[in-house]
């Protein structure tokens, strides 16, 4: 008992401590282990450095690319931002909107379902011819995949308050604004999170759509052209440096969310 109570002042969990450690530390492990997986593949079998770089060769690239990657990297990363909150500016006041406006429920809802089947790739071409190049057809591009989860995530939390709840305080003579402020979104955040958390990753994936159709910079920019030119390790470069953007930007999003939304229950 001595001994339990010396950890819990030190701030120690005995083995809870160590799982929690070594469930941190797999993914690295495992991502380590593909890596040399890789490697081996690479050095044994011998593929065509174009079909198939190794690990050494994709380090090479970035190496020999240290000088332009960090504009490449700001290039689509400003392209993300911008258009993820932009898609947060205009995408949660109209979701308040549909859910206090049948006429809305019953009109743009739809219009907003149906309009994301519309596959991105295909508006990215219209766009260039729209509002031309530069980085504003990539932002829209952006904004058009996040725009839709966060609208439903947002309309889905705003009509998941429970009737009686709703009810009850209106029997407390509490305003629209008060049960707005008080029940509505508070209520709403976790699943706004979600919806943000969705988004995110699919803004990544935007500004890369984007910059495929048409651009002179950002890492989509890259993996084109290096993909012209068989240059696959600088290409495997680029989607590397992508998937790290997008991790890194996930985890900034679920920090704000334990940060706003602490209350919430998690596993």
């Amino acid at each position: 008992m001595e001994e339990l109570k010396m950890q819990h002042r030190q701030g120690g969990h005995g083995p809870f401590t160590l799982r929690k450690i070594a469930n941190a530390a797999m993914p690295g492990l495992t991502l380590v282990a593909l890596l040399i997986l890789w490697q081996v593949v690479a050095t044994v079998a011998e593929p065509p450095v174009w079909l198939l770089p190794a690990p050494a060769n994709v380090a090479n690239a970035a190496f020999e690319w240290r000088a332009d990657l960090p504009f490449h990297i700001w290039i689509t990363l400003y392209e993300t931002l911008v258009g993820f909150i932009v898609s947060i500016v205009i995408g949660i006041p109209l979701a308040i909107l549909i859910v206090y406006s049948p006429f809305l429920q019953k009109t743009i809802y739809p219009i907003l379902l149906a309009f994301q089947s519309v596959p991105k790739v295909a508006i990215a071409p219209l766009l260039l011819m729209w509002v031309g190049h530069g980085e504003l057809p990539k932002i829209i591009v952006v904004f058009l995949v996040c725009f839709f989860p966060i609208v439903v995530s947002t309309t889905s939390g705003m009509q998941s308050v429970p009737p009686a709840l709703l009810d009850l305080v209106r029997s407390l003579s509490a305003s629209q604004v008060q049960m707005f402020l008080k029940i509505r979104f508070p209520s709403a955040l976790p699943y706004i999170f979600v919806g943000l958390k969705v988004a995110i990753t699919l803004a990544v994936i935007g500004a890369v759509i984007g910059e495929f159709v048409g651009s002179n910079a950002g890492l989509g920019y890259l993996i084109l052209i290096s993909t012209q030119q068989f240059d696959t390790a600088l290409a495997f470069t680029a989607i590397i440096l992508l998937t790290f953007m997008s991790i890194i930007l996930f985890y900034i999003v679920e920090f704000l969310e334990r940060v706003f939304v602490s209350w919430a229950p998690r596993q």
